[in-house]
């Protein structure tokens, strides 16, 4: 056993014995024995107990845990420790910067055990007003938690796609005589991903690019995010951009040579209209793909920004400035969808303050020219389903949007009865991320999808696609049975910012993968129509 692993095991049981209130000084004891082990060259492994207890800083405590934990492979008061805390909250307490005060502040307050929570915790604005944080910690958690999951080697599409599209533009105005082209997962707009793949038809020049280096193990990194460039000749180019652009099982299904001109050459001779990189997997879209082009949605066909949060909640930008930069952005209309009153964890409105807000909303639409403020809100779905403000307050909005956001721990039968009486109740207009899911970061609560698109057919509500690049929820493999129940879709960004707003990008992508076509897409309507929809 390394030096390092006996001194991370001594480090955490600190951690864990002050994360759960023990006895402060046999913490301190054990956090001081830390600092002294790490800087301990000589194989500890090797040393009597004797010898340990002569080290600075090591007494017979310490030195019988090392003891242990060399003969056994483990400390059992750290077992103990371990077996009542959440592996979210261990892998929390392994971030530099993250102690076991800030730790406890977090599990207890916000009820956040993981990375991925506490990532999307701070996207939302959670840890401004907290105690012991603020802002510009909050700015330095995200950095830290990015780079954190980032080491795991896998990547969200909306964390490293841009990146992916300026390096091959950078690429391709350096070396004009290449062919070079983004393929692999980001050209397929998958979900996650474990880096960026370019195919060239040479080695291009890449002297000289800013933000490109070599790692330790003398692979290429952009932006510290995996780079992976594959070579082929001119000829065999179409090809293999052509394969490494598809899911096995749909280039499989094809009549393929090694030599074609161009990928349009390719459907054609398998007699099917042109396929987007991103619809480029399973059987049945070679069958829809015969049959005629699909009119899917596209970037540029919505008109309004439904899910947002504004300082009312937990956004930073103010009502104004969330409309007008929507209205810069392109967009006829905008709801602000703020939390609700059982959100108390994200200052969520009480009815005095939705009413306070509807009047200023009422000001602005006076105001404003170009933009259309519509009067939402985020309820809450409570335990038994129902949201959580009575139904003449409810009446009130131009629509709502229901979501879970607490008790999120639900087995398959819970979490489904519970959506569904959600969709039930008179005044849902729209399901917000339905599974809860955070990507690489939290699974979903398991749900009958069937069952609850079924359930939203039969009471004429919508189902988002939650835009934030942690969520993409409603995943895109459902969007075929949503749309052959004629449910219709919202491309919603969540945004909590000015700058979220864009986060429609990657709902949109989302959309495309799953094959949402443009008559699904419930803000693809004007205003009125958007709101004759949701009102029928």
């Amino acid at each position: 056993m390394t030096n390092k692993e006996i001194a991370d095991n001594i480090n955490m049981l600190a951690k864990l014995m002050e994360l759960h209130g023990e006895n402060p000084f046999k913490i301190k004891t054990y956090a001081n024995a830390y600092l002294s082990l790490r800087k301990i060259a000589s194989p500890l492994e090797d040393l009597s107990a004797n010898d340990l207890e002569k080290l600075p800083n090591i007494g017979k405590s310490v030195s019988s845990k090392i003891q242990e934990l060399i003969n056994t492979g483990s400390i059992s008061k750290l077992k103990s420790l371990k077996e009542k805390t959440p592996e979210g909250i261990i892998e929390l307490l392994q971030i530099k910067g993250l102690g076991p005060k800030k730790v406890d502040v977090l599990w207890k307050s916000l009820g956040i055990e993981s990375v991925g929570e506490l990532l999307y915790a701070c996207q939302e604005n959670r840890l401004i007003e907290l105690r012991g944080f603020g802002q510009k910690t909050q700015e330095n958690l995200i950095k830290l938690l990015n780079y954190h999951l980032e080491s795991k080697g896998k990547w969200l599409l909306g964390h490293c796609y841009d990146q992916a599209i300026e390096l091959e533009a950078l690429l391709k105005n350096r070396n004009p005589e290449l062919e070079i082209s983004l393929v692999g997962g980001l050209k397929m707009w998958n979900q996650v991903v474990d880096g960026i793949d370019l195919l060239a038809s040479e080695a291009p020049h890449l002297d000289g690019i800013k933000n490109l280096e070599l790692d330790e193990n003398g692979e290429y990194r952009y932006e510290n995010i995996p780079l992976r460039i594959q070579m082929c000749t001119k000829k065999e180019y179409p090809f293999y951009k052509f394969k490494n652009t598809c899911e096995d099982d749909f280039f499989d299904q094809l009549n393929m040579t090694l030599h074609w001109k161009n990928e349009e050459e390719i459907f054609q001779f398998n007699q099917l209209y042109f396929i987007p990189t991103e619809r480029r997997y399973g059987v049945d879209v070679i069958q829809e793909y015969r049959n005629g082009e699909t009119d899917l949605i596209d970037f540029g066909d919505i008109k309004g920004v439904i899910h947002t949060h504004s300082t009312y909640s937990d956004g930073i930008n103010t009502i104004e400035e969330m409309a007008i930069k929507a209205r810069d952005e392109g967009y006829s209309y905008i709801a602000i969808t703020d939390h609700s009153k059982s959100a108390t964890y994200a200052n969520g409105l009480s009815i005095e303050r939705v009413e306070m807000q509807w009047r200023e909303i009422d000001t602005l639409n006076q105001k404003l020219d170009g933009i259309k403020i519509l009067k939402s809100i985020e309820s809450d779905i409570l335990n038994d389903g129902h949201l959580d403000y009575d139904n003449d307050i409810l009446n009130g909005f131009d629509f709502v949007i229901a979501s879970i956001h607490s008790n999120l721990k639900m087995d398959e039968e819970k979490a489904t009865a519970r959506l569904i009486a959600a969709i039930e109740q008179p005044f849902t207009h729209i399901l917000g991320h339905p599974t809860g899911r955070l990507l690489l970061s939290r699974e979903g609560y398991p749900i009958d999808h069937k069952k609850i698109i079924d359930a939203c057919a039969a009471n004429n509500v919508s189902i988002e696609i939650n835009a934030s690049p942690y969520r993409l929820d409603i995943d895109y493999r459902w969007l075929q049975y949503c749309m052959e129940k004629n449910v219709k879709i919202s491309i919603n960004p969540d945004a909590h910012s000015t700058e979220a707003i864009n986060y429609i990008k990657w709902g949109i992508m989302t959309a495309r993968k799953g094959g949402l076509k443009r008559e699904f897409c419930l803000n693809y309507n004007a205003v009125d129509e958007f709101l004759k929809i949701l009102n029928k």
